[in-house]
């Protein structure tokens, strides 16, 4: 698997059929829901820069930024300004949990269809906006477009890919996301230099493209045999594998779904059992890492990039631009994870980029302190200006390819069948939740720990480096039935897994890694 991203719950055997024009849409369908998020993950930062946009919502930050004795790292202090942007993700949080449930009773379809109808109709509000009211509505709409997006697209995309191909297509969704991200910069740029002060309403009203794409898309297609069996419809189920694989003969693969549908439902309390002892490394590691992806400050630079850039004497169109070359950065390193994570594994790309992003996070806050030091004032030369881009570019590119794809990766193939909504639930929600408070707090540290904002993620970076070098075993290429072997033989974890849940007898302790 070229991407290695969802589990395989198949015994290693090969079915019948291929990659048919389902499998193809469907990959289409999975893109408009990743640009979808990736789009708004890049298009508010932008936004949020424009003096038109400023000048209607904001105009207590334009007063900021035009007072000589403001501090460059107060510019844009303000909670209403961060809650435009936070909104999103709070909603996102609560709809997880509600598109969990849409998901599993009325199946996949319903919840892609009402998360792109839900976000065509938020980046509607958001391009019409006359008050900030209408504005954080329409952000709240879209927010739950995300949640629902986010929650039933990469299942559908799981349940219809054979698996021989269902890891490149999870990088594939994941790449989505960050040419998303590189898109809005682009449309922020350009619109930008509209005249008149209506660009940041095409920037955010363009959001429906993708949202009607996905939208439509999921009017068209099928839903998945394994939503259609697990809501009770058998024949109906085996007559859409057949369509699906192209091929008649789908006996075997139907049989292994009927079985793992009926273990699925034996399952009344997957909250109950992830809280059991024996599955204490999947619980901390649903919650831990999730936590540590926003901790490493990455959104600080997804959100804000062009606001950032702006903050350290970047100007208007150099900031915009400064984010487009930042988000190109992404989407070519994020093409390193696709081809290296199942050759080189996960913790090398964990600790290689950990040690990356810290060296790249001290440099960039030592050289803010030195030009700006505590009292915010001064400016960067040219050479200054290109270096601090140099280095947030750099440090772009280890999280693209270990802690942007890895953070979603390890978690979704770690559980087991019996823990896996419980486990994915925890990691979505975690996720969202520090998503959402990093995007609310970030411009207030800024201008209360100055510099020192990139000591402090720094300091995370370190640790959860540290933590992964520790206590996350190698996953790469291991059977999900076969994953307790790999904490059983962790000097730290094994002590939580009963001999009985190991397949295949006892195993050798290792130190660090496995």
């Amino acid at each position: 698997m070229a991407g290695g991203g969802f589990a395989v719950e198949g015994r290693g055997r090969n079915y019948e059929g291929g990659v048919t024009g389902f499998v193809i849409v469907t990959c289409l369908v999975a893109a408009m829901g990743g640009l979808l998020f990736g789009y708004d993950l890049g298009i508010s930062g932008g936004v949020t820069s424009m003096p038109s946009f400023l000048d209607q919502f904001f105009p207590s930050v334009v007063k900021k930024m035009k007072s000589a004795h403001e501090s460059e790292y107060c510019k844009f202090d303000s909670e209403l300004l961060t809650l435009f942007t936070s909104s999103l993700y709070l909603a996102a949080l609560v709809a997880s949990f509600a598109a969990s449930v849409v998901t599993r009773k009325f199946g996949r379809k319903p919840s892609m269809f009402f998360g792109g109808l839900s976000f065509l109709l938020g980046s509607i509000l958001n391009g019409v906006a006359n008050s900030i009211a209408l504005l954080i509505i329409g952000r709240l709409l879209l927010g739950v477009g995300v949640g629902f997006a986010n929650q039933s697209v990469p299942v559908y995309l799981s349940e219809m890919a054979p698996a021989k191909i269902r890891g490149a297509l999870n990088m594939g969704f994941q790449m989505a996301i960050t040419i998303g991200i590189l898109v809005a910069s682009l449309v922020n740029v350009g619109t930008a230099k509209i005249e008149g002060g209506w660009g940041w309403r095409v920037s955010l009203a363009l959001a429906a493209v993708p949202a009607v794409m996905m939208t439509i898309g999921a009017i068209f297609l099928p839903d998945t045999p394994n939503s259609i069996l697990e809501r009770g419809f058998t024949e109906k189920a085996k007559t859409m594998l057949q369509k699906v694989r192209g091929t008649d003969n789908v006996e075997e693969e139907f049989q292994d779904l009927m079985y793992a549908s009926e273990a699925a439902k034996k399952v009344d309390h997957p909250w109950t059992n992830i809280l059991k002892p024996q599955y204490r490394p999947q619980l901390v590691m649903c919650t831990i890492i999730p936590f540590f992806q926003q901790l490493t400050g990455i959104n600080v630079i997804m959100f804000y990039a062009p606001v950032l850039f702006m903050t350290l004497g970047f100007g208007d169109d150099a900031s915009l631009i400064s984010a487009v070359i930042s988000g190109g950065v992404n989407v070519l390193a994020t093409l390193v994870s696709i081809f290296t994570v199942d050759k080189f594994g996960r913790r090398i790309l964990f600790l290689e980029g950990g040690i990356q992003m810290f060296i790249c996070q001290i440099l960039v806050g030592t050289l803010i302190g030195v030009k700006f030091g505590l009292n915010g004032e001064g400016t960067l030369s040219k050479f200054d200006a290109n270096l601090i881009l140099f280095l947030v570019c750099t440090y772009v590119s280890a999280f693209a390819w270990s802690w942007g794809p890895l953070g979603w990766l390890v978690p979704s193939e770690i559980c087991p069948l019996e823990i896996r909504s419980a486990g994915q639930a925890i990691n979505v929600s975690v996720n969202m939740f520090f998503t959402f408070i990093i995007a609310q707090v970030f411009l207030a540290m800024l201008c209360h720990m100055k510099f020192g904002l990139f000591y402090f993620f720094a300091g995370f970076v370190l640790i959860m480096t540290v933590f992964i070098y520790f206590f996350l075993p190698e996953t790469k290429n291991v059977p999900i039935e076969e994953m307790n072997r790999v904490w059983k033989a962790h000097w730290f974890w094994g002590k939580y897994i009963p001999d009985e849940a190991v397949i295949g007898g006892p195993v050798e302790k290792h130190n660090h890694d496995v």
